[in-house]
This record gives structure tokens, sequence and C-alpha cells, in this order.
């Protein structure tokens, strides 16, 4: 059975561009979601092994959204999307659960490394 994924972001290129190496590598993108306030009712509804979180997005944050999924799901496995020089944001991030964190711009390479190191440790 492959990875079953979920990519937030309010950047479509983003998504995109994630949904692309997902693919790539075997896995299922399962939902996509713009902002922080569409995550919780897409992971409820979907379950995915895994989720790409943007930091920084309209409507809800992706710590305020990281934040509703770790209290629906402890077990949940998120994974944060940064931009350089967001470490006070990234600290927060893995302190309110995320497993690790994207840097942006980012290589194909490196998501995967992550994604398998974060989907591994289960």
């Amino acid at each position: 059975m492959s990875l079953r994924v979920m990519i937030v972001d309010d950047a479509l290129f983003m998504r995109n561009m994630l949904k692309d190496i997902c693919v790539r590598a075997g896995f299922e993108v399962v939902a996509e979601a713009e902002n922080g306030e569409e995550a919780l009712p897409l992971f409820r509804t979907h379950r995915p092994d895994l989720v790409t979180m943007d930091i920084v997005m309209p409507k809800r944050s992706g710590i305020e959204a990281l934040q509703d999924i770790m209290a629906e799901d402890p077990q949940a496995r998120v994974v944060m999307v940064s931009a350089l020089g967001q470490d006070s944001l990234v600290l927060e991030a893995v302190e309110s659960g995320a497993r690790d964190f994207i840097v942006k711009p980012f290589k194909e390479e490196k998501v995967l490394d992550i994604i398998r190191r974060v989907t591994a440790r289960s």
C-alpha cells in the first residue's frame, strides 16, 4: 500500500511541486488544502499517513492547523514547510508536534529523505 499524503499550502505552485514529488515517488496524494482552516476537516475525512503543512498561510496558520490536527490525533505525522529565516516558527511547530520540517527552496531528494525518515519512525 502506498503512502497517503495530504498537502497544505496557500501557493498552488508549491502544492503542485510537492504533489509531483510525491506522485513520482509512488505516494498517493489524497487531499490538498490552500489554508489552515481547510486542513482539519480534510485530515478527518482522509486520515493521511503524512501531512506537509506550510507554516505561513491565510485564515489559519500552519501552526494553528498543526495544533488542531495533533489535538485530534497525537500520532499524526506532520512535516512543516517553511521559508528560510522562519526559525522561531519552526521551533514553535516542532514544540507543537511537527515531526520534521522542509525549508524552501527545497530539492526533491531532501523532501523524499524527510518523508521517508518521518514515516519510518512509526
